[in-house]
């Protein structure tokens, strides 16, 4: 018996890279913020309204990441006969609810 060890990837343009990495980079600085916020005894207000802010962000990118996703990998894998692709993408947004 085989074992493959097939990784999947997704190739993304330079532009693409540097764009999704600063949305990271914003929020890592963020969640900094938040620790700092904890470390210096914040009112609970003010850290629930940053993490809020997170939890918006994060949605965003992922919301940008899925719909790269859907039209470029879902698409190729439909192309190519791959229909498991639409199953995993059901599972996705069963995630994000």
């Amino acid at each position: 018996m085989e074992h493959c060890n097939c990784k999947k990837t997704t190739q993304r343009t330079a532009e693409e890279k540097k764009m999704l990495s600063s949305r990271i980079n914003r929020i890592s600085g963020q969640l900094l913020g938040v620790k700092r916020m904890i470390d210096e005894d914040r009112y609970c207000d003010d850290i629930l309204i940053q993490l809020a802010a997170i939890d918006k962000s994060i949605r965003s990118l992922s919301a940008v990441i899925l719909e790269k996703h859907m039209h470029t990998c879902l698409i190729e894998n439909i192309k190519t006969g791959n229909f498991d692709a639409v199953d995993e993408i059901v599972d996705l947004f069963k995630r994000f609810q």
